[in-house]
């Protein structure tokens, strides 16, 4: 299976309502929008623009996920972001935004 039909499985299997053809799509869920983007092709990561959302999530395969993340944290976007890495039919989340601190 091809890595873009992966991430838009793996986010569908979420509860995310999956929007768009290709390498960059959008998945919706609730209140929340994701940004979703397949390995990049170029160097260039997305601008965080008013247009571009503030979650941005990047799907990758296991060669490819050190090089990227050093490459967000390096550029700091602007955005939160993470990679989740695809290896054959498992994934896993690499690299998610810090969330909500609770106390027990």
């Amino acid at each position: 299976m091809r890595l873009v039909e992966q991430a838009r499985s793996i986010f569908a299997d979420l509860g995310y309502t999956v929007e768009g053809t290709g390498p960059a799509f959008r998945a919706e869920r609730a209140w929340k929008v994701v940004h979703v983007n397949t390995v990049l092709e170029n160097e260039t990561l997305p601008p965080a623009s008013a247009g571009s959302g503030q979650f941005h999530c990047f799907v990758a395969h296991p060669d490819d996920a050190d090089d990227l993340e050093a490459r967000l944290e390096r550029q700091n976007p602007g955005y939160e972001w993470a990679i989740i890495v695809v290896d054959g039919e498992d994934y896993q989340v690499e690299r998610a935004p810090p969330g909500p601190r609770v106390s027990a």
